[in-house]
């Protein structure tokens, strides 16, 4: 570890016999200081090896140029493109990103929003899998730090929130399956809890009802959603009588895991059972057969969340304006659940609908 001294500005006006005001100044290139006097003091920061704590100036004007950010976890290909466009939004703007994770656990969300207090200007979050309330956001919106919400939302009325229509998207999934002939579908989702997999469940039951399909609870296995959860799933729907002919998956890498459970257990995808997943994560497009899912583009919402943030830190925009922001989403068609077209020769990747 350095032992090397931090300079101030006290210790540069001590060596000139200046005020720290009149090195300030210097530092800042001000008129009302000589050349002369100017160069000494930026000679002698740069002798010491000076550096301006910029934050710390910055706290005294009580503006940071910085917005924190706390998301579920950074392990994720739609988090990461997140995260992306909220970098590319905030440094257009000369703002700076704190990125912290929950890693999905609410404790460590109440810790990450502790250590961000009193250090932005505004912050952007989605919630971990188990938040049961979004109380230690309070003091932001107390203070009056703008909180904007994005994905995985928060009900809480005074905080904007960028979202899709998660129970159109995956009403439309399902739709899909059924009109590929499935008619015993299963849903894999996460906490429901969470607004993301609530509204996506609502959405597979919706479109049940409307093609007079009974929904079955027992057809619904709720999990982490990780790579072993797929495995799990897979498993488990192996055992299942009659062997279910669909499969809608709240996310990509769970629906891959699980498809590829079944394939090493011999059974065909789509011709015994048809998947659909949700995210459109690489993955999606590497596994055989590519996988149909819901493209939901995180870097336009990562953009989206920090471009309104920053327009309404600059005076440009309000928050409160549009508290709900929904964005578009589109159904991609590929192999894994074309069951009518199975086994043809044209290939169906990537339609669009």
């Amino acid at each position: 570890m350095s032992n090397k001294k931090e300079y101030t500005i006290y210790d540069l006006a001590r060596k000139l016999n200046v005020s720290p005001a009149t090195i300030s100044r210097g530092l800042k290139d001000h008129p009302s200081i000589s050349k002369n006097t100017k160069k000494k003091i930026r000679d002698l920061a740069e002798e010491l090896g000076y550096r301006s704590n910029t934050f710390a100036s910055n706290l005294r004007r009580q503006k940071t140029d910085t917005i924190g950010v706390i998301v579920p976890r950074l392990n994720s290909n739609f988090m990461s493109s997140a995260l992306a466009g909220m970098e590319r939004a905030a440094s257009e703007q000369g703002y700076h990103l704190i990125i912290c994770q929950s890693l999905e656990q609410a404790k460590k969300e109440i810790e990450n929003t502790s250590n961000l207090y009193n250090r932005v200007d505004g912050l952007i979050a989605s919630l971990a899998y188990d938040t049961d309330n979004t109380a230690h956001f309070g003091p932001f919106i107390k203070k009056g730090i703008p909180v904007v919400f994005f994905d995985r939302v928060s009900g809480n009325e005074e905080c904007t929130r960028i979202v899709i229509d998660n129970s159109k998207a995956a009403f439309e999934a399902t739709v899909h399956l059924i009109d590929q002939g499935c008619r015993n579908i299963i849903h894999i989702t996460g906490n429901t809890k969470r607004n993301v997999y609530a509204d996506r469940l609502k959405g597979y039951k919706k479109a049940l009802v409307k093609h007079g399909i009974l929904y079955r609870e027992k057809n619904i296995i709720i999990n982490n959603l990780s790579i072993q959860a797929g495995l799990e799933a897979g498993g488990k729907i192996l055992k299942m009588k009659p062997l279910p002919d669909g499969i809608f998956a709240a996310n990509d890498t769970c629906a891959a895991s699980c498809m590829k459970v079944l394939k090493q257990n011999g059974l065909r995808i789509p011709q015994d059972i048809a998947i659909v997943g949700f995210n459109n994560d690489p993955v999606t497009g590497l596994i055989e057969p590519n996988m149909s899912t819901v493209d939901y583009r995180g870097y336009e919402m990562g953009e989206k969340a920090a471009g309104r943030l920053i327009s309404h830190l600059t005076g440009r925009g309000s928050l409160q304006a549009m508290k709900t922001v929904i964005l578009n989403s589109s159904l991609i068609i590929r192999d894994s659940s074309l069951k009518k077209r199975a086994g043809g020769s044209v290939s169906a990747n990537n339609q669009i609908v």
